[in-house]
C-alpha cells in the first residue's frame, strides 16, 4: 500500500497524504466519481475462461467513411464456360480485387466467395465502406437463397451491387422489391427444369428418343470388355476405341461414355441372372 504513487490529496489518500486502504486498487468502485468510470459493459463474447479476441470497433455517429473498397466476385457453373467476359466487366466496373470460381450454385460451400465476404468484412470492420460487384445476380445465387445471402452482407454494413440483368444496380436487400424479384429469379430454373421434363416425356410417348446420336454399339462393348478383362483404367479403354457412326465417327470416346457403357451391361446382367 505505502507504494502507491497517487498524490496527496487523491482519492485513495488522506489529507495528510497517508494511503487509505479503504478506498485502494479494487475498493475504488467505493468512491461514486470512480465507480462510474469502472462502470464498464462487458461483450457477451468476452465470458471468463474464452480466448481473447479483438472484437471490432464500433463507428462513431459522426465518423466518415474512409474511402470505398469495390470487390468483385465472378462465378461459372462448368468447366468449359470462361470466366473472362465477368471479369472484364468487373475490372471496368473499377473492382480493385476479384474472386473467381467456377462451381455450380447448388453447392453447399463456395470457396471463394466465402473469401470475398471475409475480405469485405474485414475491409468493413476498419473503416471503410465496401461493396461486393456481381456480373449478374445468378452468379451470386438464386431465390431465397439469394435474398438470405444479400440480407446477411446488409446487416454486415456491406453493399451489394448487380452490372446487369433483372436486379442491375444496387438493391437494398431488405426491400419488397429485391424479395420479390430473388424469388422470380429461383422460380425460373425450376419453370425451365419442369418445362424440359414435360417435353422429354411428351417425346417418349411417341416414341422418341432423348439426348444426342448414341456413339456406342455392340462391337465396341465386346471390346471394352475384352480390355476391361486385361484389367486397363477407362481412360485406357477409351483411347483404344473408335466411335463407328454418327457425328463423331473416328473419335475416341469419354472415360464417362465407357464407364456409363459398362455400368448399363453390368446391370442389365445382374437382373438377368437374378431372373432366371
Amino acid at each position: 500500500m505505502s507504494s502507491c504513487a497517487a498524490p496527496a490529496g487523491s482519492p485513495c489518500r488522506t489529507g495528510r497524504g497517508r494511503v487509505a486502504a479503504q478506498y485502494h486498487t479494487a475498493r475504488f468502485r467505493l468512491v461514486p466519481r470512480l465507480a462510474k468510470a469502472l462502470a464498464v459493459p462487458v461483450p457477451p463474447l468476452r465470458r471468463p475462461g474464452s480466448a481473447w479476441a479483438e472484437l471490432p470497433r464500433p463507428a462513431a455517429a459522426c465518423a466518415v467513411l474512409a474511402g470505398h473498397v469495390r470487390i468483385g466476385y465472378a462465378r461459372a457453373s462448368t468447366a468449359r464456360q470462361s470466366l473472362d467476359p465477368q471479369i472484364d466487366a468487373l475490372r471496368a466496373s473499377g473492382v480493385t480485387r476479384v474472386f473467381a470460381e467456377k462451381i455450380s450454385t447448388r453447392a453447399l460451400t463456395r470457396p471463394e466467395l466465402d473469401k470475398a465476404v471475409a475480405l469485405a468484412r474485414e475491409i468493413r470492420a476498419s473503416g471503410a465502406a465496401v461493396t461486393i460487384v456481381v456480373h449478374e445476380h445468378k452468379r451470386l445465387g438464386r431465390g431465397i437463397e439469394l435474398a438470405a445471402l444479400a440480407e446477411q452482407l446488409r446487416a454486415d454494413g456491406i453493399g451489394l451491387e448487380f452490372l446487369t440483368g433483372e436486379l442491375q444496380g444496387s438493391h437494398d436487400p431488405s426491400g419488397i422489391v429485391f424479395t420479390v424479384l430473388a424469388a422470380m429469379s429461383g422460380s425460373e430454373r425450376e419453370y425451365i427444369r419442369d418445362r424440359t421434363l414435360e417435353g422429354h416425356e411428351s417425346a417418349r410417348a411417341r416414341g422418341k428418343s432423348i439426348g444426342g446420336a448414341a456413339v456406342t454399339d455392340d462391337a465396341m462393348l465386346a471390346a471394352a470388355l475384352h480390355l476391361r478383362g486385361q484389367e486397363m483404367s477407362l481412360r485406357d479403354i477409351a483411347a483404344r476405341l473408335i466411335i463407328a457412326t454418327g457425328k463423331k465417327k473416328g473419335q475416341h470416346p469419354s472415360p464417362a461414355t465407357v464407364m456409363r457403357m459398362l455400368r448399363e451391361h453390368d446391370e442389365k446382367t445382374a437382373a438377368a441372372a437374378a431372373a432366371g
